[in-house]
């Protein structure tokens, strides 16, 4: 790259003082050339014809002053190219670059995980008040947060954070880190000499066939709230995306139906085949969203409980527990874990394993088969 000093007439005789940065040029399909320039304008300008001493003097200084930044600018250059830091860049704000990043998560993901992002920044505000630059993200930085988050930080109602919540908050203040990595903006990744949070496994409450079958014959206060309960315990559906299902989210086959849709938590297209049952749920073809009547509310949230519990089930079920139901359904019933992560549109497999610690079955059986040893 060329970087040089121009000088352009200004309207009142003077001259204004800017940078050219010339990176070449490239050739349109036309043969046309087009020239890659950017400026930047210094907010300096000299006089054309100067009269005075103190005209004189003023060029002078103004030209000086151009040539030192046009010089700053082509060590920049060359530090980049050459893999040299940018101490421009790591004198920035940390706290700015990470608002920036939590910004665009509100605008582009779920709101359950831009709220995440809010959070953990946060806490990394409570951890150290005053503004970060990203040269003082060292790993004894990251690590003193990580500490924090662990033993010291607390929710609003002063509880200490769960492990998994504090995994979550420091999860996204490496993404922020490896972003900027990623921009650039550091050379070196800090996060090398820091280990994450590990969550841990929380019990996953799930229904039996059986108690899924007491279900079908409960009545429940919401009709839409139970045939979409069943709906997600046959297809693994979570709630954001049944919520917004309609009838041309379904295909129909040659003998049976299809469901295709956008998938709210992961953005990725999945297409999941109905079985006859999990179709019969859906009710009559209609304009608009097929459970019309399913709201989030603490009223149907306690009637899911309430429901449960007149079907004789006295465990603590929320709606995410029919998505469990079909994963360990599927797996009772020898569907292999890799099927399973696809039905569940999990984007590792690793998440899907944790439905397999549940199923006892197979490592029951494996016992069973070491062979008597005359005890």
């Amino acid at each position: 790259m060329k970087i040089t000093l121009e000088k352009r007439q200004l309207s009142d005789g003077n001259k204004s003082l800017r940078l050219c940065f010339y990176s070449g040029y490239s050739t349109d399909e036309n043969g046309k050339i087009k020239h890659q320039r950017k400026y930047e304008a210094l907010n300096l300008f000299i006089y054309d014809k100067p009269k005075s001493p103190e005209e004189k003097h003023h060029n002078k200084e103004a030209l000086r002053l151009a040539e030192a930044i046009r010089s700053k600018r082509i060590v920049e250059h060359q530090s980049s190219v050459h893999g040299f830091t940018d101490h421009s860049k790591t004198k920035a704000s940390f706290y700015t670059f990470f608002k920036s990043l939590m910004a665009e998560k509100q605008r582009t993901t779920q709101k359950s995980n831009a709220c995440i992002w809010e959070c953990a920044f946060k806490q990394l505000v409570k951890y150290h008040a005053d503004d970060v630059t990203f040269e003082q993200l060292t790993p004894a930085f990251i690590k003193g947060f990580k500490e924090f988050l662990v033993n010291t930080a607390r929710t609003k109602s002063n509880q200490k954070l769960s492990k998994n919540t504090a995994s979550s908050y420091f999860n996204k203040v490496r993404a922020a880190i490896n972003e900027a990595l990623h921009q650039g903006i550091i050379k070196t990744n800090p996060l090398n000499q820091v280990s994450s949070i590990k969550p841990e496994n929380n019990k996953r409450e799930y229904l039996t066939i059986d108690e899924v079958k007491a279900l079908v014959k409960t009545d429940c206060r919401y009709p839409d709230l139970k045939r979409a309960f069943l709906f997600s315990c046959l297809t693994g559906l979570r709630w954001s995306d049944i919520v917004k299902l309609t009838w041309q989210d379904i295909e129909q086959l040659n003998d049976h139906h299809r469901v295709i849709f956008k998938q709210q938590k992961t953005k990725g297209l999945q297409y999941l085949d109905l079985s006859p049952q999990a179709h019969r749920l859906l009710g009559d073809k209609k304009a608009g969203r097929i459970f019309s009547g399913l709201r989030y509310s603490a009223y149907m949230n306690v009637e899911l409980l309430r429901w449960c519990l007149a079907a004789g089930i006295s465990k603590h079920i929320t709606f995410h527990a029919a998505r469990h139901t079909f994963a360990v359904t599927q797996l009772t019933m020898g569907t292999d874990i890799y099927t399973l992560s696809r039905l569940l549109g999990h984007s590792e497999i690793k998440t899907t394993e944790i439905y397999a610690d549940i199923i006892d079955s197979q490592r029951k059986m494996a016992m069973m088969k070491i062979p008597d040893i005359g005890l």
